[in-house]
């Protein structure tokens, strides 16, 4: 399949080859259709222990205490229908994708109905030509960061969010603890022909409302704005080679207004803003991954959860991690391991110092078809929030342990 998702897929799998080059092929006309997925479930075991930050920022599976859970749930990657066309009408390259994706989890009675279990990730459209390069119009993965999360080895299993997500549409991966997640975003986009491994990408997408949620049990935290009619403005900057010793490093930046900041929009407007770089190499096998990225009203987690405090005033925040690989030769099994860490810094007088949230996974990708990957992983996480407001801090731990089957098509 030659949509985002075929992407995604290509960048996860860091050239352990295990999903299909196309989907199902089928000519229509004037058109070519291009029908693929993802098929994926998981049994999981996870253990919890202190306390519950869960409301907090945090994104442990605490339940205040010592707990376990076992769920069958979806991982990082959703399941995945995806429908694309595309042709070559007037001297351009037209094309769509649209895509549905169920979730995997029933947790409860009815849960089978719950409208959480469904999203619709992908609606849009394409047009351009190998010359000038293309244009998108409709709903795809976010610009900003998106890098980082195709390059995260967990999109093919679990990492963290098994046990307070199940029954969602997905889990968290490294989401939160190394990155910031991209999201599915309403956008007009533009990207680049591909110079001798050089390209960007441009576009303005839909803003996001600020929000407070995880800090309102620590510090009575009621800042709140809106995205306003200024739209987002996102872009990323990326440079790849082939051979032996091959490899790509990229940066991506994202700028919004937030307007009507506080109570009632009296604080005013503000803006939020990030950047991030990273690099992946690979060579005899082995693949390394560095990632960094560094917010002001970002927030943490998701895109402006907690950005601003309840005086109005940007946060900071930054979010990294490190991954390697070994793709053993002939079996193509995938042995990695990575770690990674996001803080949110409190400012000058408030009852808390920071959050952070970091997570230790090590899997294990196992290709026994070219379509069908099976996927071991164990991921360890802690969420910390240092607080004035208690003798010690606030400390919620989860671990685990994933075993489950992901099939391409």
């Amino acid at each position: 399949m030659k949509t985002k998702l075929s992407l995604a897929v290509a960048s996860a799998l860091l050239a352990s080859a295990s999903a299909a080059n196309a989907g199902i092929m089928i000519p229509a006309g004037d058109w070519t259709l291009d029908i693929g997925g993802v098929v994926n479930a998981y049994y999981t075991q996870t253990t919890t222990s202190g306390d519950n930050v869960t409301g907090l920022g945090g994104v442990t599976d605490t339940a205040s205490g010592d707990d376990s859970q076992n769920n069958i749930t979806t991982g990082l990657l959703p399941n995945y229908l995806s429908v694309s066309g595309k042709t070559r009408q007037n001297d351009l390259d037209v094309g769509f994708t649209i895509s549905i994706n169920p979730g995997s989890s029933t947790t409860q009675s009815g849960q089978q109905n719950n409208p959480n279990n469904q999203e619709n990730r992908q609606a849009f459209l394409t047009f351009g030509d190998k010359s000038w390069g293309s244009i998108k119009i409709g709903k795809d993965l976010g610009i900003y960061a998106s890098d980082a999360i195709l390059n995260d080895m967990t999109l093919l299993g679990v990492g963290s969010g098994a046990g307070a997500l199940a029954g969602n549409t997905t889990t968290l991966g490294r989401i939160g603890s190394g990155f910031q997640y991209a999201d599915w975003k309403s956008q007009v986009a533009y990207s680049s022909p591909n110079w001798n491994g050089f390209s960007f990408t441009a576009g303005v997408t839909q803003a996001w409302n600020a929000w407070s949620a995880g800090l309102a049990s620590v510090v009575s935290s009621s800042s709140v704005g809106r995205g306003g009619s200024s739209p987002a403005f996102e872009g990323k900057a990326s440079y790849e080679w082939a051979g032996d010793f091959g490899g790509k490093v990229w940066g991506s930046a994202i700028t919004q207004k937030v307007e009507g900041l506080g109570a009632k929009g009296k604080l005013g407007d503000d803006r939020a803003t990030a950047w991030d770089v990273g690099t992946t190499i690979n060579v005899a096998g082995f693949g390394l991954t560095a990632y960094y990225g560094q917010g002001d009203g970002m927030g943490t987690t998701v895109q402006l959860r907690d950005g601003f405090d309840n005086a109005g005033k940007a946060r900071d925040s930054d979010d990294w991690y490190l991954q390697a690989t070994y793709t053993i030769p002939g079996a193509g099994t995938k042995i990695g391991a990575s770690y990674g860490e996001s803080t949110l810094e409190a400012n000058s007088g408030e009852a808390f110092d920071e959050y952070t949230n970091d997570m230790f996974t090590v899997g294990v990708y196992h290709p026994i078809t070219k379509h069908l990957n099976l996927v071991a992983e164990y991921s360890s996480v802690n969420s910390e929030v240092d607080t004035d407001l208690a003798a010690t801090s606030i400390d919620g731990k989860s671990k685990t342990i994933s075993l489950g089957a992901i099939l391409f098509f």
